[in-house]
């Protein structure tokens, strides 16, 4: 079970922060857990967003055919009775992809009072003032004017999006530069050891942007400065076991 307190403290740091401390916290590989840059935020003034993911399919551009939303109103069920802020990530899987239109200012109000903090997706959406005045963080592939009849198709199922696999209860994390998901075997260390980064990255850059220090001696500073703050990656933790 995520803790809602783990949520409010992972909100004070940026999404790249959290990310760099999480190779010191997990083994995991990158490639699983942080998604490509065709995921932009419309809304880079909210944020942080972090939040437990739900998890759905819909088609929004095929033609013909009309709406199927009951898998939609039972989520936002599912989302009030959660005991913390809710990201949905939505799969668009449409016949046409770049004309899946996700989401307006609309349902935004829906997710935002049933307790949903963003929304992730590979699809378009529109509206994006109102997204800013809702307030619902929002990622996705850009904007769209309009859409087709909606339609859920799953609900609560693993999705690929930005070629990355979430599941229903990863915690999300995201910001104005993109979305990861947090392996759940480093949440517990996670806010503590990203007050430690902050400090590191204000020690280490204030060495690194100086001009009377060599390149050297800016690599072995460096070294110590991460040994002082107990930072050996994860992977090389793991090797060191083997």
């Amino acid at each position: 079970m995520i803790s809602r307190s783990t949520i409010e403290q992972l909100c004070d740091y940026d999404t790249a922060l959290i990310a760099n401390t999480i190779g010191f916290l997990d083994a995991t590989p990158a490639d699983q857990w942080y998604m490509s840059g065709q995921i932009q935020s419309v809304t880079p003034s909210l944020g942080p967003t972090v939040g437990v993911a739900v998890t759905c399919e819909i088609d929004t551009s095929s033609p013909g055919g009309g709406p199927e939303m009951d898998g939609f109103w039972r989520q936002l069920e599912q989302m009030h009775a959660m005991k913390a802020p809710a990201v949905w990530v939505v799969k668009a899987i449409g016949s046409r992809p770049e004309h899946e239109c996700i989401i307006g200012d609309g349902m935004a109000k829906l997710l935002r009072t049933s307790g949903c903090v963003g929304l992730v997706t590979d699809g378009g959406v529109r509206d994006v003032p109102g997204l800013l005045a809702t307030p619902l963080a929002t990622y996705c592939r850009g904007t769209v004017i309009h859409h087709c009849a909606l339609r859920i198709r799953a609900t609560d199922k693993p999705v690929e999006i930005g070629g990355i696999t979430v599941n229903p209860g990863d915690l999300i994390h995201a910001n104005a530069e993109g979305v990861i998901k947090i392996p759940q075997g480093c949440l517990d260390k996670l806010p503590e050891k990203a007050s430690a980064m902050r400090q590191l990255e204000h020690e280490v850059h204030r060495i690194w942007r100086r001009t009377d220090v060599s390149i050297p001696d800016k690599r072995k500073i460096a070294g110590e400065i991460f040994a002082k703050f107990g930072f050996t990656h994860a992977n090389e933790l793991t090797n060191a076991k083997k």
